[in-house]
């Protein structure tokens, strides 16, 4: 199934890369395992970076990229059947060990699986606070890490801004970093640290050497704060997720009242 959905999807997604003019640049593509197992694991600054994280994967190394994600896409009508047929794994929330069960035997078959440890977009642009299942995953199936920075892609769609996703020319910046590899004696919140680290170095590196900037005063809302850029703090981005995680906490409980 897999192979019959994922090409035209990967066209697909050429077509519109190329009919924007999107300056895609990947670095470090040597890094990319040719064969075996591995779990790519991508900051989240925008709802496309499954794309370009995995297109990272898959222009370097020819790696087809099975995502981790909120089961809520696959219950979609349209993205639901897409999901499914790339072989991408569904999360549920309130009870995600089947999708970490699934994902492992993934990876023993020598699959490579894209998670991200923020869980959700980072409002701020910068690293959030890591969850250890990309770790513990890699552990359990006995795969290397690789580390993802991916930045350009919050000015075509991200949380709680308009869509763009017709600008043209925008310039989107990829770094994969070496693999970790783990040993046996290694603790996943150890890893983890490890991880948050190089992941913050490469994303670092893609901020600083990005061949862009801001057109005028208004357009610094993609830049994080310590870059000079008017995106919120990490402390006051991550007050809004709290509000936020509230507010559909509430909602839910209504609805099941």
């Amino acid at each position: 199934m897999a192979d019959l959905v994922y090409p035209p999807i990967i066209g697909a997604a050429l077509t519109l890369f190329r009919a924007l003019d999107l300056k895609i640049d990947i670095i470090g593509a040597e890094n990319v395992p040719r064969t075996g197992g591995a779990v790519l694991v991508s900051n989240h600054v925008s709802y496309l970076d499954f794309i370009f994280a995995g297109w990272g994967a898959l222009k370097a190394g020819k790696r087809k990229t099975r995502f981790m994600a909120k089961d809520d896409v696959f219950r979609h009508r349209i993205s639901g059947p897409l999901m499914r047929g790339m072989k991408h794994i569904a999360v549920d929330r309130f009870d995600g060990q089947p999708a970490y069960e699934a994902a492992v035997q993934a990876l023993k078959s020598g699959e490579v699986v894209g998670v991200f440890p923020e869980a959700t977009i980072s409002r701020s642009f910068v690293l959030k606070k890591f969850k250890t299942g990309a770790a513990r995953m890699a552990a359990d199936a006995g795969v290397p890490l690789l580390p993802v920075a991916v930045w350009g892609t919050q000015r075509l769609w991200t949380k709680g801004r308009p869509k763009t996703l017709t600008r043209r020319h925008t310039p989107i910046t990829i770094i994969i970093g070496e693999p970790i590899v783990l040993t046996p004696d290694d603790k996943p919140v150890m890893v983890t640290r490890r991880l948050r680290a190089a992941m913050t170095e490469l994303l670092d590196r893609a901020q600083t050497t990005y061949p862009d900037a801001p057109s005028g005063p208004e357009d610094t809302w993609w830049l994080p704060a310590h870059l000079g850029g008017s995106a919120p703090t990490l402390e006051v981005a991550e007050a809004e997720d709290e509000k936020e995680t509230a507010e559909k906490a509430a909602r839910r409980a209504a609805r099941l009242a």
